[in-house]
């Protein structure tokens, strides 16, 4: 089974339901090391991307990523717009204008969305920042691509499955990026914003192609 842009369409509306949702939860960690605006940017950030949808439904799933990645980039304010429009505009990019996505271009998107955030934000793992995500998301969406039994649903539950424990391991990190890095020490013993609405999104992905 390929993913094709229906698949896309859900899983940015089920992305979208995951920020309002999670709203305060993002709110409340991005109050603890940062400025607490994670939750209102994202929230609203995928409420102009279900507005674009409806506007201009896409023909494709990278069409779909493009355009969230505009709507991202315009809404967003902080580090988390530039940093997912970049992500979804390298998966766009990726997945070209292919109507259908197997395994192996899915985890070729995921890892041109997890380069896309490290050339914006110079960040690397064990930073305490989304790439504590995405990066455990890249290895486990290559590595079941890489099993071949062609199932695109193992690839994305792998990645998002990394993807939550990635977020979770982000709690004892000391920030070394962003605005956390400034309590330095203190960064300790809270949980990542950033990393935890990235395994929110990939989430929402393994959950649309159910």
């Amino acid at each position: 089974m390929g993913l094709d842009v229906d698949w896309a369409v859900r899983w940015l509306t089920l992305s979208a339901q995951a920020m309002a949702d999670h709203r305060v939860e993002l709110i409340e960690l991005d109050r603890a090391i940062g400025d607490s605006d994670h939750g209102e940017n994202m929230d609203r950030g995928f409420k102009a991307v279900m507005a674009k949808l409806a506007e201009a439904p896409p023909a494709t799933p990278g069409a779909a990523l493009k355009l969230t990645a505009m709507a991202l980039m315009s809404k967003v304010g902080g580090a988390a717009g530039p940093l997912y429009g970049t992500a979804f505009m390298r998966a766009s990019t990726s997945l070209g204008d292919a109507p259908d996505i197997d395994p192996a271009a899915l985890a070729a998107a995921i890892q041109a969305a997890r380069d896309g955030v490290v050339a914006r934000g110079k960040a690397e793992p064990g930073d305490k920042t989304m790439v504590d995500a995405w990066t455990p998301a890249v290895e486990a969406a290559a590595a079941a691509a890489a099993a071949g039994d062609g199932d695109v649903r193992k690839v994305l539950l792998a990645a998002a499955e990394a993807a939550e424990a990635g977020a979770v391991a982000t709690d004892p990190l000391i920030a070394r990026k962003g605005r956390a890095s400034y309590l330095g020490e203190r960064s300790a013993g809270h949980r990542d914003p950033g990393a935890v609405s990235t395994a929110l999104i990939l989430r929402a992905a393994a959950g649309a192609a159910e």
